[in-house]
């Protein structure tokens, strides 16, 4: 029976449907996340996408009271016919501390979420 290669991510994937504003070049996308990493974002691919690769871009996920966001300057990794890949390169103390608590709600365990903060500030 073939084995599967291990998983070389470092960080999980939460699969987390919200809207979101993808600010680039000039331009403001109104969209929906598809899933968020401590390191990253995947994002449904607005219609009229024209960023190329490794351009940087802001993105604003907007939490269920629309009040609060999480925000990262990220960087176009990805793009596929659906959807869009970002690496964060940047997040503030306040979006930081959104996201730990959605990937700690998410994952269920203490040990893990650990792990993954200790890769991400190697």
């Amino acid at each position: 029976m073939p084995t599967q290669p291990p998983e070389k991510r470092r960080f999980h994937r939460i699969e987390f449907d919200a809207p979101c504003e993808l600010h680039c070049q000039d331009s403001v996308w109104l969209t929906e996340v598809l899933d968020i990493s401590l390191k990253g974002v995947l994002v449904k691919r607005p219609s009229e996408w024209n960023v190329p690769l490794n351009e940087p871009c802001e993105v604003i996920v907007h939490l269920d009271d629309n009040e609060t966001a999480i925000v990262m300057a990220v960087e176009l990794r990805h793009v596929e016919s659906q959807r869009l890949g970002f690496k964060c390169q940047y997040i503030d103390l306040e979006s930081a501390t959104h996201l730990k608590r959605l990937v700690e709600l998410n994952l269920g365990d203490q040990a893990l979420l650990e792990r993954e903060f200790a890769h991400l500030i190697d």
